[in-house]
């Protein structure tokens, strides 16, 4: 098929320079969109997420990206009700920006704030252009799943409706795992109409290192030790109560050590059970900057994951993707069901372990300092993000599934999914 040159507009409340985990992304897109040729327009705020006030410019060009910034932020993270106000006014100008800007063949929404891909279903409705929405999260059911709402109210109702009636109505949903397209097709999106492209990595190349290679070890002094990591959020929708369990039960292995680097509610939750219970065998440490993640991913011996099983298909933990690319393995915990639990067990680069299981956790955990495959699952974790989840290769059937969906009629092969069976094992991959 011929490629055609497209104009596209993109609608997020989080773009560059923010850092955001949308904003990265959907800057990522639009650069490699532009980059082949495409014409791409961004419709975001002025306010960097969760702070007050316009600091950003109205308009810019970024490496040929047009970007129209609107509104701002009025009360920052004040509180539930005060970011509704941010919300409402971000929902309003970006409509009016949407729909008034030139003719377009496709507009891309994501969902920050929720709902926000509304825009994009209205400039389909007045304008015609084919409309694509970004599912990063599923709303309400995110906060339904971390107990933030119950499911039965009116108002969990009616926004379920806005969500279904949006998911119905876009020419395709982009979904970032297969969990998450069996919960979208039940709420009935059309199977021809969804299409599965993981997120990727969005630090720059990571480095292949082995643990003693890294220089948190000699920083945080944890030579010899064998390190069970757990980088990033760790927020409402993750299980941070079997992890900090798991490692009360191994206090007395002094060959183990828990580091813990990021934040998150449930991190608040962690130091304090850490601190009442004095365990010396976790370690808890800040953010660190984005120009060592390859370092610090370096650090693990093996990695955690974790996701509640009630949030299985709301919500995905991408830092799967970054790990693999480390050479590292990792523990998932949380339902089998879930895209990263198939990962991790069709590329045989890590574990599988149910919420609450926290002695079999654990026992898991003990084995593997003596276990000789650990190394040969890292590699082909690392082997399997170059063949399935690279940047590259997301953001090309990126363009692809655009090319496809402006030439009617709908392409019926428009999903992208994962490979039934992986790659032979080899224990020379590399």
């Amino acid at each position: 098929m011929e490629a055609t040159t497209l104009k596209i507009i993109l609608v997020n409340q989080t773009f560059y320079p923010d850092l955001a985990s949308t904003a990265q992304h959907s800057f990522d897109l639009c650069r490699y969109l532009s980059r082949q040729g495409h014409q791409v327009t961004v419709v975001t705020s002025r306010s960097l997420y969760g702070e007050a006030g316009a600091k950003l410019p109205s308009r810019e060009t970024v490496e040929g990206i047009d970007i129209h910034r609107v509104g701002l932020s009025l009360f920052g993270k004040k509180s539930i009700a005060l970011r509704l106000i941010d919300f409402g006014l971000f929902y309003v100008l970006a409509l009016l920006r949407a729909i008034t800007l030139p003719r377009a063949d496709v507009i891309i929404a994501l969902t920050t704030p929720p709902f926000i891909a509304t825009v994009g279903y209205l400039r389909k409705l007045l304008r015609g252009t084919k409309f694509v929405y970004w599912v990063m999260d599923l709303y309400p059911d995110t906060p339904i799943a971390c107990g933030m709402m119950r499911g039965d109210s009116l108002l969990a109702k009616a926004l379920g409706a806005v969500n279904n009636f949006t998911l119905r109505h876009a020419d395709c949903n982009v979904l970032l795992g297969r969990c998450m397209e069996n919960l979208v097709m039940a709420k009935g999106a059309p199977a021809q109409r969804c299409a599965v492209i993981p997120v990727w990595n969005v630090a720059e190349e990571t480095q292949v290192k082995s643990p003693e290679q890294s220089s948190y070890r000699k920083e945080w002094q944890l030579e010899g030790k064998f390190v069970v990591m757990y980088s990033g959020n760790l927020g409402i929708g993750h299980d941070a109560k079997t992890l900090y369990l798991a490692a009360e039960m191994l206090r007395d292995h002094p060959d183990i050590r828990f580091v813990f680097v990021g934040g998150g509610k449930r991190a608040e939750e962690l130091k304090a059970y850490v601190q009442d219970k004095k365990l010396d065998n976790v370690l808890i440490k800040p953010y660190q900057p984005r120009a060592k993640l390859s370092d610090l991913l370096a650090l693990g011996n093996v990695h955690m994951i974790s996701l509640l099983e009630r949030a299985t298909g709301v919500m995905l933990p991408s830092k799967v993707y970054g790990i693999m690319g480390a050479g590292r393995p990792a523990i998932f915990v949380g339902s089998p069901r879930s895209e990263v639990a198939m990962v991790l067990t069709e590329n045989k680069c890590g574990f599988v372990v149910k919420n609450d299981d926290v002695d079999g956790l654990a026992e898991l955990i003990k084995s593997l300092p003596q276990d000789p495959n650990l190394e040969l699952m890292g590699r082909r974790g690392q082997a399997a993000n170059e063949r399935l989840y690279k940047d590259t290769r997301c953001l090309e059937a990126w363009d692809a599934m655009l090319q496809k969906l402006v030439q009617p009629p709908l392409d019926p092969q428009l999903r992208v999914q994962q490979p039934e069976k992986p790659a032979p094992e080899s224990d020379a991959v590399s």
